[in-house]
């Protein structure tokens, strides 16, 4: 079945803003820890134009049309969604499309995850499901967008090719997105050039957004005019027309494979020294020669033997622009054949697409076995194992104190907005009305004592309800924690020790090994629903630093973090798609150990200054430790 075509989006300039005087949908979106895009609902992108069309560089308010969405602020004018009870930023877009797509129509494709709960498909795959909806295709496949899933539309379902495990689908009927025509202001526009910042520079993130931009490669590789095919050989004796000759191969056994473009009219010759167009063998030469070369027009899967062997031997290095495509189990040990990764070789060359068929490294996780003797005490860190129970939690505390703490009064307030309400200061509250305190008049105005920024009081004490109610406060503008912040994390165990092994780019070291462990339970009433039964998938999980200074600073710095509950929380996996489980929160782990194909490992040269950062982030340092 051929994929539905992708030509959906709003074709934009160069300076990437859609072209004046077009009608197109807006859809916003905001970039989680995945580097995936997420649409907002159309209830949401609808109040966001609102608010752009009277301040394109003001705030929005997402709780004032979504109760889930209390905590969140996007600031126009950085294009970035603000949480208000953790801090945390992410960055958000305004994508256009067609407004004859699935948004363009309130077409809503979504799953149902492992809770029960119904999870919308990313905006560019909801699109692409819609097509082949409505091109009547009995399944859709995915794997052309960088997901592993097939769509059967006779029975709503959507089945993991891997696993084989399927999950219920539906399409539901929405609000339709808003339309719009016009040019689009350049900071409506996520990223607008090179001062853009990025959403994380970590090596985890990294990792992901070049994944990300080789899928997008590939695709738009597909998306090119093939060249013209050249006629097909003769069929074999016998053989029914238009049938191509196979003979059985041991192409499989090396350890990489090219698949080269499929034979094709001859092209022009190169002038001395030029690069081939299309690069089909290591150093870029395309042209035949001795030495076991391939000979333009031949496929590197019809080689003889020998030829193959030579070729192998060459291929130290992957030439620049091919795409990698790692294909499991080529030696035939595995679940997958190797005629399947052959026929994967032979449909992409068909394609005219050059590609690297090679065996999937596979990430070290784990160091060699240590025995007991070898385990010692981390030096300067007290104690082997950190734990945290119920009785550990903080009560909730009065909002109107917690706010009268940190605040001073201010009794001519400037003629500035309120970046909570929006509301200027010398007006009441946008909360008057909504939110009902004693002694908070909803026309007070305080002055947080550190940072000097300036909100309604009655602002102060919402923003605070909505949060944990630890008796911390952060302010929204700069993100100063005021107070000893605490998270939500469940109770459980972590111990640290150090293994006499080293991590790569640390051989003079031995390893500082942190093992977590949670088990399941019942969330609490900080959690997102207080009662029900919350997953700890994946535990004990086991994390790695060097044991130098810096190495020992983090992992008491971590404690420090364990010990307030903020290393996890409770909420949906964005892997998975689990709800009501136990998720990082935040602060990144290198949970690789000998290897870093994930990006969770080392080497990383970075990765201790960005962890000591994320941490200072969330009110932990050694500077706030002894203040």
């Amino acid at each position: 079945m051929s994929r539905p075509g992708q030509g959906v989006m709003m074709p934009v300039n160069g300076l990437g803003f859609p072209p004046q005087n077009v009608a197109r949908v807006v859809v916003w979106e905001w970039l989680n820890e995945h580097s995936r895009w997420r649409p907002y609902t159309a209830t949401v992108c609808h109040h966001i134009e609102n608010v752009l069309k009277e301040d394109a560089r003001g705030s929005v308010v997402l709780g004032q049309v979504d109760t889930q969405l209390v905590p969140y602020i996007i600031d126009l004018q950085s294009m970035h969604q603000f949480r208000q009870d953790t801090g945390t930023m992410r960055p958000v877009r305004r994508n256009f499309y067609d407004p004859s797509s699935a948004p363009g129509k309130g077409i809503v494709w979504e799953w149902e995850n492992d809770g029960g709960a119904w999870t919308a498909y990313d905006m560019d795959i909801c699109i692409t499901i819609q097509n082949a909806y409505e091109k009547q295709h009995p399944w859709l496949d995915l794997s052309s967008l960088g997901f592993c899933y097939l769509i059967y539309f006779n029975s709503m379902s959507q089945m993991n090719r891997q696993t084989r495990r399927r999950r219920r689908l539906r399409r539901r009927l929405d609000l339709a997105y808003p339309l719009t025509v016009g040019s689009i202001p350049k900071s409506q526009s996520w990223p607008v050039g090179a001062s853009s910042g990025q959403p994380c520079s970590c090596q985890q993130c990294l990792l992901v957004n070049s994944t990300r931009a080789a899928s997008n490669a590939i695709l738009a590789s597909q998306r090119r005019k093939a060249p013209p095919a050249a006629p097909p050989p003769p069929p074999p004796p016998g053989g029914p027309p238009g049938a191509l000759a196979v003979r059985p191969s041991a192409t499989f056994a090396g350890a990489a494979l090219w698949a080269a473009p499929a034979a094709g009219p001859a092209e022009p010759a190169q002038p001395p020294g030029a690069s081939p167009r299309s690069p089909s063998a290591p150093g870029g030469g395309g042209g035949g020669g001795g030495g076991g070369a391939p000979t333009p027009g031949q496929n590197n899967l019809n080689r003889p033997g020998p030829q193959r062997a030579t070729g192998v031997s060459a291929r130290a290095s992957i030439p620049p622009g091919v795409p990698a495509l790692p294909v499991k189990n080529l030696n035939g040990t595995g679940p997958v054949h190797p005629a399947l990764a052959g026929m994967t070789g032979i449909l992409l060359c068909a394609a005219g697409l050059p590609v690297c068929l090679t065996r999937a490294p596979k990430p070290i996780l784990h160091p060699p076995p240590v025995s007991k003797s070898d385990v010692k005490p981390v030096p300067g860190v007290p104690g082997v194992c950190r734990k945290t129970k119920k009785k550990h939690l903080k009560k909730s505390k009065n909002p109107e104190d917690v706010v009268r703490r940190y605040m001073q009064k201010v009794k001519n307030p400037p003629d500035e907005d309120c970046t909570i309400c929006m509301e200027r200061l010398v007006t009441a509250s946008g909360y008057e009305g909504v939110l009902r305190h004693k002694g908070v008049r909803p026309e007070l105005v305080g002055r947080l004592g550190r940072c000097g920024h300036m909100y309604h009081l009655l602002c102060l004490v919402a923003m605070y309800s909505n949060g944990n109610k630890d008796g911390s406060l952060q302010c929204p503008t700069c993100k100063a924690i005021y107070g000893e912040k605490t998270g939500t994390q469940p109770p459980g165990k972590m111990q640290f020790h150090l293994i006499p092994h080293s991590l790569p780019g640390f051989a003079d070291t031995q390893t500082i090994r942190i093992v977590y462990d949670i088990p399941t339970g019942i969330q609490g009433p900080e959690h997102p629903n207080p009662g029900k039964k919350f997953t700890a998938r994946g535990f004990p999980r086991h994390c790695y630093l060097p044991n130098n200074e810096k190495g020992r600073k983090v992992l008491r710095l971590l404690i420090t973090a364990w010990e307030r509950r903020l290393i996890f929380t409770i909420g949906t996996s964005n892997t998975t798609g689990e709800s009501d489980t136990v998720v990082w929160n935040e602060i990144h782990h290198k949970t690789e150990f000998g290897s870093n194909l994930t990006g969770h490992g080392y080497p990383d040269a970075s990765y201790l200054d960005n962890v000591l950062a994320e941490l200072t982030a969330q009110g932990v340092s050694e500077a706030a430790a002894k203040a």
